[in-house]
């Protein structure tokens, strides 16, 4: 199994980098890859659309030319309606994965509104719709050597504990771990690791400030207002056991991708060094794991 420290990956976001339409200041790719390489991680995600060029052949390019290797990425798609077949777009997708020797795909149940604010109330027929299309899209994306997964997110269809159960329990697709959706959505990523570590073939470390996640689940706060005040903070500065997330997977004998994210919503260009110190605290703090385990 490869080394631990040799599957740390970064992703875009921590630049403030996403796909939610006025999320805030966006850091262009030049400068996102070029840090990325700084401060010593060798694989990424590859970010929203647009980020990257959309050409498979360019994207891929882009990120050898800079030394990087591709992970996958996050593909939010429409899974719940009957009259909408996601087939085509991920199938798209992965035409950039599969150029650029990525690996992992990580599919959102998205619910077809902008942000992450809301999410509609899902019927049995949306779910059996949904849970359908899980194992489907896995289907396709596995006959082109892709791993498929499904990440629990807020403002998703699959948000809270009860919807992650309803995913275990109703289809067969590996699982994104993202430590810091999870618990926002009321799950414990900890108790999820342990239990379902068979699951899990993703993973996005993130840590979290839980007094501002608190305030999410009890609507006093909106997700997107939470990251503006910074409920999201660099690994080992926050409130989940990363730790014991960790040596729960390894000691599994997880080979997944660990994605250090730190979701951030930025009002302008920081004028000192920017989110890149957050990322290299973060990076540390991995490592100091890693050689523990």
């Amino acid at each position: 199994m490869t080394a631990l420290a040799d599957r740390i990956a970064g992703a875009p976001i921590s630049w403030g980098v996403c796909e939610v339409p006025g999320w805030g200041y966006q850091y262009d790719a030049e400068t996102v890859l070029a840090q990325m390489r700084e401060v010593g991680i060798a694989a990424t995600e590859f970010g929203p659309d647009g980020f990257l060029p959309d050409d498979p052949a360019e994207k891929a390019k882009t990120l050898a030319d800079r030394g990087l290797r591709a992970v996958g990425g996050f593909v939010p798609v429409v899974l719940h309606d009957p009259s909408h077949d996601p087939a085509a777009e991920v199938a798209q997708a992965l035409e950039g994965f599969v150029a650029a020797g990525a690996s992992t795909l990580v599919l959102a149940a998205a619910t077809g509104q902008d942000g992450y604010d809301d999410r509609p109330v899902l019927d049995d027929a949306g779910w059996a719709t949904m849970l359908a299309n899980l194992d489907r899209l896995a289907g396709i994306a596995a006959a082109a050597g892709i791993r498929a997964t499904i990440h629990p997110h807020v403002g998703t269809m699959v948000e809270n504990a009860d919807d992650v159960r309803r995913v275990l329990g109703g289809s067969s697709i590996g699982l994104t771990l993202d430590t810091g959706h999870l618990l926002i959505g009321g799950v414990d990523p900890v108790a999820l690791a342990l239990e379902h570590t068979d699951r899990i073939r993703h993973t996005h470390l993130k840590d979290v400030d839980a007094s501002w996640a608190a305030k999410v689940q009890s609507g006093e706060v909106s997700y997107t207002d939470a990251v503006r005040q910074g409920m999201y903070r660099p690994l080992g500065q926050g409130d989940i056991d990363l730790r014991a997330i960790v040596v729960a997977l390894e000691k599994a004998g997880y080979d997944g991708w660990y994605v250090l994210e730190q979701d951030t919503i930025l009002p302008g260009r920081p004028v000192d060094d920017g989110p890149v110190t957050d990322v290299r605290a973060s990076i540390e703090h991995l490592r100091h794991i890693a050689e523990a385990v």
